[in-house]
């Protein structure tokens, strides 16, 4: 796989603001963009399914079951995804996902405007866009650094989750409008006109020219070859660990927003959108704050502070005792929740073999693939139970308590994270 390309001139604007300095590249640019069309489908899409099940359902374990069946494919079939981003043309391969995302979009709207939808079968269609998603997205996180040079890789990951929760502002607030003045199928409908973005990027964008592939053995094969490579490497496996007890105890909360706003604060129809927009600016924020930390304080100790400051936010908006304090705790939690995604990211990407990339992101992803769906059933199941406020606090104070063992025991594992190529 060839380098990230050189950086050229860099307008005033971009250079004065590390954050910004990859939307200078072309392709990057035209990557990101699209990205932001479709993650603003994405979400409006998201918030109209989950106040749709809540409301067909009234109970938080199915909430956390569609949810589930939105993520749980990208632990199933993400390594098969990488395998093949190591293997085949990208741009077809990606091409071909997308459509199959467009076409899974536009069968909920047509089941919903026909009134055919109940909860397994938005459980069964949200799970084949899941499907397509897995199988995509190792192939998009892979070719990340062929469109920026490697000193701007943090910077370039941190606004791809910018844009992902900037989506998360804009969607749930135009899920409001479209929830409150057209119906689904309308949401529905326009996440799915939201991939066309995405499919004229992938024709302009320009992709490095293809590796030939000398490696043998089939995709079982290539799978534990990318699963040996992970392990050996002491950051990329601490980085899967430690994305896998974030997904287990803390990720949970996303998924049961809904049922937070409805069952907790008694806002069904609006809460859900007011809370999942409160993350997504303090996630956008904390974005595009990212790459000046680090320029300035390093980073790997900015990872670490997110690390140790995500569950003092969560167990606040676990607490919270009204929506208007839910909503503050909840930009914290935005804030501190992308800086671990970020940064554990960016360890993947920068300690992982150019050609064995994409396998060992799909293993990164199947940690949240897998654990946070199975968290997030087994939280909605419990909070259905013994209250929401009690899973969502009682799984930050546990993570807390995980973090504080592990620097006391190992106090140099941090270490771990650094760049093996920084001088």
């Amino acid at each position: 796989m060839a380098p990230g390309p050189a950086p050229g001139p860099a307008p005033a604007g971009l250079a004065r603001f590390a954050a910004l300095a990859p939307l200078r590249h072309r392709d990057y640019a035209l990557v990101f963009t699209a990205a932001f069309v479709s993650s603003v489908g994405s979400w409006l899409q998201a918030v109209a399914v989950g106040v749709l099940v809540t409301e067909l359902t009234g109970q938080a374990g199915w909430t956390g079951l569609v949810a589930a069946a939105a993520f749980l494919p990208l632990g199933l079939l993400s390594p098969i995804g990488g395998a093949m981003a190591d293997r085949v043309d990208r741009r077809r391969w990606l091409l071909w996902t997308t459509v199959g995302e467009t076409a899974f979009a536009a069968a909920l709207a047509v089941l919903t405007a026909t009134g055919h939808v109940n909860a397994p079968v938005l459980t069964l269609v949200v799970l084949g866009g899941g499907s397509m998603t897995a199988l995509a997205l190792p192939a998009f996180q892979a070719v990340l650094p062929d469109l920026v040079p490697r000193d701007q890789l943090l910077a370039a990951s941190s606004l791809g989750l910018a844009q992902y929760n900037l989506g998360r502002v804009v969607g749930p607030a135009l899920a409001g409008v479209v929830l409150a003045l057209g119906s689904y199928t309308w949401a529905f409908a326009l996440n799915a006109a939201s991939f066309g973005a995405v499919i004229l990027a992938l024709v302009l964008v320009r992709f490095p020219p293809a590796t030939p592939d000398a490696e043998q053995g089939g995709i079982w094969a290539r799978i534990v070859t990318g699963a040996r490579a992970a392990r050996q490497d002491r950051g990329c496996r601490l980085a899967i660990l430690t994305i896998s007890v974030v997904a287990i105890l803390m990720s949970p909360f996303i998924a049961l927003i809904p049922a937070v706003a409805a069952k907790v604060f008694g806002d069904e129809k609006t809460g859900a959108s007011v809370l999942i927009t409160a993350q997504g600016v303090g996630a956008v924020g904390g974005a595009l704050a990212l790459a000046s930390l680090a320029n300035r304080y390093g980073r790997r100790r900015v990872l670490t502070a997110s690390i140790a400051a995500l569950p003092f936010t969560v167990i606040a908006y676990g607490l919270a005792p009204n929506l208007a304090l839910g909503t503050a705790a909840l930009v914290a939690v935005g804030m501190a929740y992308v800086g671990v995604l970020s940064g554990l990211g960016t360890v993947v990407q920068l300690r992982a073999p150019a050609e064995l990339r994409a396998r060992i992101l799909s293993l990164y992803m199947v940690a949240l693939g897998v654990i946070y769906p199975l968290g997030a059933v087994v939280h909605g199941f419990l909070g259905d139970r013994i209250g929401l406020r009690t899973v969502t606090a009682g799984g930050a104070v546990a993570f807390l308590a995980i973090v504080v063992v592990a620097r006391v025991a190992r106090p140099r594992l941090p270490d771990a994270f650094e760049d093996p190529m920084a001088s």
